[in-house]
């Protein structure tokens, strides 16, 4: 069996069979292909897709590719929950704290940043002394001890989808269907959830831009969980916009607290409690959404998620005294602040400039290697709907140096547009699979 057969039947269409898939993945995994042929093997995915059985065979050869979590001997139920990525998004790191004080355990293994949007993982690492590279055992007792534990790959859990996903961050391969699908599915089983809720979005912020092609992403991740024993649920969300206030590594961490201080937007928070709803569904603690929704805000107005997000960041070794006293503060010395070219309204801040910014400015990565700086980012004084008179401030702006700085403004002032009246309202959840 040669690389180069297999890449040409997939670039022609073809349905490849399992043990090619095998051969592809395993001999990349163990670096016995290069890095180019698996690159051109998932770009002829991208253009030509997988066939439902390929699709499941290539998410149980990655999950066959490394080790699981064994979550044996821990009381559950355990629920996680995981989007498909978009502009400002920090649900997670609202929900796990959240989920955690209904009594449900998130075993939550999240990603790097991965093209324009941003990573869970990194928004982690800007919290000083935070450890997201937790062995099985500390991941376990963390996990018993505050409800929930954040932590990412290791070389040995799912190698190939950690070797996969940074090389589809920098090949323009990320919008796959059966890529992503594998990517997630892999992870989750992996991490030992039994339950999962997915914000999967669609919009100009997110990887898939058409509501049509989210749909069909929704519908492959749920039939294809569904099949490997796992319930799941999909929600297909807007991504049309940034989702809340703050953009960036520290200042989303800074905002999700917020959140849980009762303190967080509205657009934030109706797509946190939507899936939050589900996640108590899923965890046992409620029977319908409404009733779910409705334990999340008691909840919240409770205080117990801001107690465990403290005791979490305790535990994985974060200051929580440090942390507390740098919100508001830890900011880049390189900023500028935009202002209102118009009055009116603003009618749209496009999630896609916005994105791709953020990775100039610092938040994000164009190669594996590079760095992403913790205080970069943008927060945005005005959203869309929002009445404005000319010279308005309508975001701050901070870079990790100023020629990054001077280079993303042109891009971030032409996300902004204004109207003369108040734009149609959103429809944040537009539909719902299970």
């Amino acid at each position: 069996m040669r690389a180069v057969d297999l890449i040409m039947d997939k670039r022609a269409g073809k349905e490849l069979s399992r043990e090619a898939i095998a051969f592809l993945i395993n001999g990349y995994t163990a670096g016995e292909l290069p890095e180019y042929q698996i690159a051109a093997w998932a770009m002829a995915v991208f253009f030509q897709g997988m066939t439902p059985r390929e699709t499941a065979d290539l998410t149980e050869i990655m999950l066959a590719s490394g080790a699981r979590i064994d979550l044996s001997g821990l009381q559950g139920p355990f629920v996680d929950k995981h989007s498909t990525g978009g502009v400002g998004d920090k649900t997670s790191l609202i929900l796990a704290p959240m989920a955690a004080s209904l009594g449900i355990k998130d075993p939550m293994m999240s990603g790097r940043a991965l093209g324009h949007t941003g990573g869970t993982l990194d928004k982690l690492d800007s919290i000083p002394g935070y450890r997201t590279n937790l062995t099985v055992q500390e991941f376990r007792s963390i996990l018993a001890e505050t409800g929930y534990a954040m932590t990412g790959q290791t070389k040995d859990i799912v190698p190939a989808d950690r070797l996969l996903y940074a090389l589809r961050d920098v090949t323009g391969t990320v919008e796959s269907i059966p890529l992503i699908t594998a990517s997630i599915l892999s992870k989750k089983v992996a991490e030992g959830a039994d339950a999962l809720v997915l914000d999967v979005k669609y919009g100009s912020g997110a990887f898939m831009k058409d509501p049509e092609e989210a749909e069909k992403l929704a519908k492959s991740l749920v039939d294809t969980g569904t099949a490997m024993g796992k319930r799941i649920v999909a929600l297909l969300t807007d991504m049309q916009e940034p989702l809340g206030h703050k953009m960036g590594n520290f200042l989303e961490i800074e905002e999700s607290f917020d959140c849980l201080e009762g303190k967080g937007p509205a657009d934030l928070m109706e797509v946190t409690l939507a899936l939050g709803a589900w996640m108590a569904v899923l965890g046992g603690k409620a029977q319908d959404t409404a009733t779910g929704r409705r334990l999340c805000e008691e909840a919240l107005a409770g205080g117990g998620p801001r107690r465990l997000f403290l005791e979490n960041l305790r535990a994985q070794g974060g200051d929580a005294e440090q942390f507390l006293a740098l919100r508001g503060t830890y900011r880049s010395d390189f900023t500028r602040t935009l202002k209102a070219e118009a009055g009116g309204f603003i009618a749209h801040i496009d999630a896609w400039n916005i994105g791709h910014a953020g990775v100039t400015l610092g938040v994000g990565r164009n190669r594996i290697q590079d760095p992403v700086s913790p205080v970069a980012g943008i927060e945005f004084h005005k959203k869309r709907g929002d009445p404005v008179s000319k010279g308005d401030p309508v975001m701050t702006v901070w870079a990790k140096d100023e020629a990054s700085l001077s280079a993303a403004l042109p891009q971030i002032r032409a996300s902004v547009s204004y109207s003369d009246v108040p734009p149609a309202k959103r429809n944040l959840i537009l539909k719902e699979f299970f």
